[in-house]
């Protein structure tokens, strides 16, 4: 047995958005899409589904209709290891959506992504319940994660 990854229900824009996503992260790649043919509940010729890999995860994008839509109460959660990077993957997954707060966004086509520093998962977890307290108090201030203000709060008791 093998757990494949999620599936995205999409209204006609699997293609488009799972080309979008390689586009976006390191290591991506298009597997494989798969057309509808005739007698299918989609129109023959146009894609069904899209197999793609975002940096070693796999997804499957689905053509399904308009019967379903995203909703935040999934999200997917991105650990990032500097600021760079979290700052180039907000910009472009959040280009043409909606930003929220403490580093979710939601993408052009409805997806959530939580765009998280690896450091911020490290002072949750630290042993100074404190520092943790005070760089949870300062992600709830943020949209856009900072590495260098949560540092801040955290080392900084007063």
């Amino acid at each position: 047995m093998k757990l494949a990854g999620p599936c995205l229900w999409f209204d006609g824009k699997a293609e488009e958005a799972a080309r979008y996503y390689v586009s976006i992260f390191p290591n991506s790649r298009i597997r494989d899409i798969v057309r509808y043919l005739e007698g299918s509940p989609g129109r023959a010729g146009t894609v069904m589904t899209v197999s793609f890999d975002l940096d070693g995860t796999e997804f499957l994008a689905l053509n399904g209709g308009p019967h379903f839509k995203f909703t935040p109460a999934i999200s997917f959660v991105v650990h990032c290891k500097t600021q760079p990077e979290i700052d180039g993957l907000w910009d472009r997954l959040s280009d043409g959506g909606e930003i929220s707060q403490c580093g979710w966004l939601q993408d052009r086509f409805g997806i959530s992504w939580q765009v998280v520093p690896q450091r911020l998962i490290e002072m949750f977890q630290g042993a100074d319940k404190a520092a943790s307290q005070r760089a949870f108090t300062a992600m709830l201030q943020m949209r856009k994660l900072d590495i260098a203000q949560l540092e801040h709060a955290y080392s900084n008791a007063g």
